[in-house]
């Protein structure tokens, strides 16, 4: 599990390094999370974690999915076309299924980090 943390620690550090080219109304909040998921996972791989910290995470990445949703809806009532293009405005589907798509991976990434918290927290009582 060292290794696997680290490699997410790494991954969501490099995430956050790209959100710095992205939009200024919105390049806080996606650095401000991906560098915390980083900085949990790195600890996740030294068996230190800050329950607070997930679960703050976790209840913020929630509110967004429900909050960005209708972003995502629109993509979907798209037909679901590739998200791999450029954007442009003809094409505002593709950043919410984006940004849709990185809530959810972030989530799952919590939801790993705290099964693995409560599993360790569990096996020392």
């Amino acid at each position: 599990m060292k290794i696997f943390n680290l490699i997410l620690a790494v991954l969501f550090l490099l995430f956050m390094v790209v959100q710095f080219n992205d939009k200024p109304d919105d390049r806080m909040f996606w650095v401000i999370l991906y560098g915390g998921i980083g900085v949990i996972s790195a600890f996740a791989a030294f068996d230190k974690y800050n329950r607070w910290a997930m679960l703050l995470a976790m209840a913020v990445i929630i509110f967004e999915l429900f909050s960005r949703f209708p972003g995502f809806g629109l993509w979907i009532s798209e037909g679901m076309p590739s998200i791999m293009e450029e954007m442009s405005a003809s094409t505002p589907y593709i950043e919410f299924a984006r940004e849709y798509l990185g809530l959810i991976l972030s989530l799952g990434v919590m939801i790993t980090h705290y099964v693995r918290y409560t599993r360790m927290f569990r096996n020392k009582k």
